[in-house]
C-alpha cells in the first residue's frame, strides 16, 4: 500500500481531487489531499502567508505518516513540494510533478511564468490593491484550467477558486542536490494545458531532467477532465 499525498495549485484547495481520489483509495491506497495556507478550508490571513508556510505544512503532513509517501504537486503545488522536499527528503518515495512548475535552485514561479508567452494565467491576472492576492478575470479559468472539463466540472471548479496569495508566485525556491536533488522524480506532462503550456513543461523538466516522463491528453486539470488516466500513471509507480 502506498500513500499519496495530494498538493493543489494556485487559487484550488483540496477539493480539486474529489475524482482522483477514490480511484487510489479502491485499489487500498491511503490519500491525503492536502489544504495549503489561505486555500480550500483554511482560513490562515493572505497576509500571513509565505512560502516557507506552504511547505511547513506539507511537512506536518508527511511527518504524520507512517513510510515515506508518493508527493504529488500539481501547478504552484510544484513549487511548494520542491521546497518541502528540501525540508524531508527522506519522508518521499517518489516526487511526482503534475502538469506543474519545476523550479531550479533560486528560481520562482513567476520567473518560470514570464519565460513562456502562450500561457494564458500571466495575461489574466488581477491584483488586490494592496497586491497581497491575485484572481483570474472571468472566464480566464475556463480557458486556462478547465478546457477539457465539462460545463458542470468546470463550474463546479470555478466556484471554488480563492483569491491567491503573491508571495507563493514570487519567492524562489532554496534547494541542494544533497536534499532535494537526491529523491527520485517524474513528471506528467498534459499537452493541452493552457495554464502551463507544454512547451513550458518540457523545457523545466529537460532543465531538471526525471526519472520518468509520462504524458496525458488533457488539460491542466487532469485530475477532473482525465482522472482514471491519471490514476494509471500513479498507480504505475
Amino acid at each position: 500500500m502506498n500513500t499519496y499525498v495530494l498538493v493543489h495549485g494556485a487559487w484550488h484547495g483540496a477539493w480539486c481531487w474529489k475524482k482522483l481520489r477514490p480511484l487510489l483509495e479502491a485499489k487500498g491506497h491511503r490519500v491525503v489531499a492536502v489544504d495549503l495556507p489561505a486555500h480550500g478550508e483554511d482560513r490562515t490571513p493572505a497576509k500571513d502567508v509565505t512560502l516557507q508556510s506552504y511547505a511547513d505544512r506539507v511537512c506536518e503532513v508527511l511527518d504524520a505518516q507512517h513510510g515515506r509517501v508518493v508527493l504529488v504537486g500539481h501547478s504552484l503545488g510544484g513549487v511548494v513540494v520542491t521546497q518541502a522536499a528540501e525540508q524531508r527528503p527522506d519522508r518521499i518515495a517518489t516526487l511526482v510533478y503534475l502538469c506543474a512548475f519545476l523550479p531550479r535552485n533560486g528560481e520562482s514561479l513567476i520567473q518560470l511564468a514570464e519565460s513562456d508567452p502562450d500561457g494564458l494565467v500571466l495575461p489574466n491576472l488581477v491584483f488586490s490593491k494592496d497586491g497581497v492576492t491575485a484572481t483570474l478575470r472571468e472566464g480566464a479559468p475556463r480557458k486556462a484550467f478547465y478546457g477539457e472539463c465539462s460545463e458542470a466540472d468546470a463550474s463546479w471548479a470555478t466556484a471554488r477558486l480563492v483569491p491567491d496569495p503573491s508571495v507563493g508566485h514570487t519567492t524562489p525556491v532554496r534547494t541542494t542536490k544533497e536534499r532535494w536533488g537526491r529523491v527520485p522524480r517524474v513528471y506528467i506532462e498534459c499537452v493541452r494545458d493552457h495554464a502551463i503550456p507544454v512547451a513550458l513543461q518540457r523545457r523545466m523538466y529537460t532543465a531538471s531532467p526525471c526519472m520518468k516522463v509520462l504524458s496525458i491528453d488533457s488539460d491542466h486539470s487532469p485530475f477532473l477532465s482525465a482522472p482514471d488516466e491519471l490514476a494509471a500513471h500513479l498507480l504505475a509507480l
